[in-house]
């Protein structure tokens, strides 16, 4: 079924002076490690008037071409100003948010009545998937359904994890030791699922931004935001397993086997290892067990993270290109030698928010 805009489910139906397009982009999170491709792939557009909400005394700069807006986010009033007039809202919030600040910007969107929403769950399907344990802090249908209460639309992208971001992290994520030379594999370490690159991220949502609002009638079968209302936006840069990964590492870098040792833990184990380091009082600790648990889980035989064989990816109809794996795995590399992952760490531990 087609969404209804005033009453009406066509292009050729809507009032007079009608525009069949997203003209107007709100991010909250632009200048962060997933916002700034999307800012960067929508400028590219050229068709949109974007404006990024940012935290007041924040000093990130944004390219040129986006209007920065500081807002206090707790403060829905001055929210719900700056949205006024906006068409679709994008929101990215770091893992250190504050509790309640998704909330609120969903609510101030509501009452400004910004048609559509995509909430910051960028990862698993969490509309289609099997339920995830609640102790794990992901985000799930009852904060879809809080955008639905406020009369807005959402379109949440399931990306699975970011493949140059999970890489880099080391042993907790995607079981890479890079200091040791160490890799961990779960299981037999083949088995596959869906990954995305942040460029493919921000070329879907700048590629979905684009698409028609409505159909223009009956008989108009391309793909248009409204047929994605409250559903899932499927996208994938590559179908890979641990042992992929290894062998793309070998050719980026020149490494042999020969360099590397290579281990076996059962994924359960480590799963279940993971939800005991979350009991740990020790902060760190802790974020080492929540990065554990939720990222092995990907790795269960028969899980749902292989996207593309239980669901079409959206892949075409959003225009994007295939991956190209090596290169994005010498990105990754570029991350492991920047030192990122101690300084995600670092940034963490002392609370500093992108935005």
């Amino acid at each position: 079924m087609v969404p209804e805009h005033n009453g009406y489910s066509y292009a050729k139906d809507q009032p007079m002076g009608f525009k069949n397009r997203i003209q107007h982009v709100a991010i909250v999170g632009a200048t962060g490690n997933l916002g700034k491709f999307v800012t960067s792939e929508l400028l590219k557009t050229a068709g949109h008037k974007i404006t990024a909400l940012t935290r007041l005394g924040s000093k990130s700069k944004l390219p040129e071409g986006i209007k920065q807006v500081p807002v206090d986010y707790d403060d829905e009033d001055s929210l719900v100003d700056v949205l006024q007039g906006q068409q679709f809202l994008i929101i990215i919030l770091a893992v250190n948010t504050p509790p309640g600040v998704h909330s609120r910007i969903v609510k101030a969107a509501g009452k400004a009545k910004v048609p559509y929403i995509m909430p910051n769950s960028y990862g698993g399907d969490i509309v289609k998937g099997a339920p995830k344990d609640d102790f794990l802090p992901v985000y799930s249908k009852k904060d879809l359904q809080e955008i639905e209460d406020t009369g807005s639309s959402w379109i949440v992208m399931v990306c699975n994890l970011w493949y140059e971001y999970s890489l880099a992290m080391g042993p907790t994520w995607f079981g890479f030791d890079f200091a040791q030379r160490k890799l961990t594999l779960y299981d037999d370490g083949n088995t596959k699922f869906n990954v995305t690159t942040w460029e493919q991220c921000g070329r879907a949502i700048a590629g979905l931004v684009c698409l028609k609002v409505f159909p223009k009638n009956e008989s108009d079968a391309d793909p248009t935001v409204s047929g994605f209302c409250n559903k899932p936006l499927y996208i994938s840069s590559f179908l890979i397993s641990q042992n992929g990964m290894f062998k793309s590492w070998k050719r980026a870098t020149g490494d042999k086997d020969e360099d590397w040792s290579v281990g076996q833990e059962d994924s359960k184990e480590r799963f279940n290892r993971g939800i005991a380091m979350m009991k740990n009082q020790d902060p760190r600790t802790v974020r080492i067990g929540v990065g554990m648990a939720s990222f092995v889980r990907m790795f269960f035989p028969g899980g749902d993270d292989n996207c593309e064989s239980k669901h079409q990816l959206h892949n075409d109809s959003l225009g994007l290109p295939k991956g190209l794996l090596d290169e994005r795995t010498t990105f990754a590399k570029k991350l492991v030698d920047e030192g990122y992952a101690a300084k995600l760490f670092r940034r963490a531990a002392e609370g500093i928010n992108h935005e």
